[in-house]
């Protein structure tokens, strides 16, 4: 497990890294279950045994929707998920297909050390990004890894 659980150079956002450094000098995991509603300001939408679906407190820019899948025990690694994780996650995912009425989308996940990523907090998660139509034709959302 990581000494760090946050990446300060991979914040986009003024107080997105001033709600980071708070979590860094905690030394906590914000994203674990006993830490995620102190600084998570989003809803729950669903939660099941091994995943909690709610929106991205930053979403990128260009989108309709970004929903974060994350992992209800800590993970680092795909190897860290436990057995019918990966289950849980598509009936989730299915559901805000439905939910938000998704025509067209992207799902992407980041697993292993944040500095070599792109990922802001060391805990498994997954991205749902849903590009909002009305985005100039010219912009493009951009997913971060490396």
């Amino acid at each position: 497990m990581s000494e760090s659980f946050v990446n300060l150079d991979n914040a986009r956002h003024a107080d997105q890294r001033e709600v980071m450094e708070g979590i860094r000098e905690r030394g906590e995991c914000p994203f674990c279950e006993e830490n995620l509603a102190k600084t998570h300001q989003q809803p729950i939408l669903r939660q099941g045994e091994h995943w909690t679906l709610t929106p991205n407190q930053w979403p990128y820019n260009f989108t309709r929707s970004h929903l974060l899948a994350i992992s209800r025990y800590h993970a680092e690694k795909l190897g860290d998920l436990k057995e019918g994780s990966f289950d849980e996650l598509q009936d989730h995912l299915q559901w805000a297909e439905v939910e938000f009425q998704v025509a067209a989308g992207g799902l992407a996940m980041r697993f292993g050390d944040v500095t070599q990523t792109g990922a802001t907090v060391n805990h498994l998660h997954a991205h749902l990004i849903v590009p909002d139509e009305a985005k100039p034709a010219d912009e493009k959302i951009r997913f971060k890894i490396s």
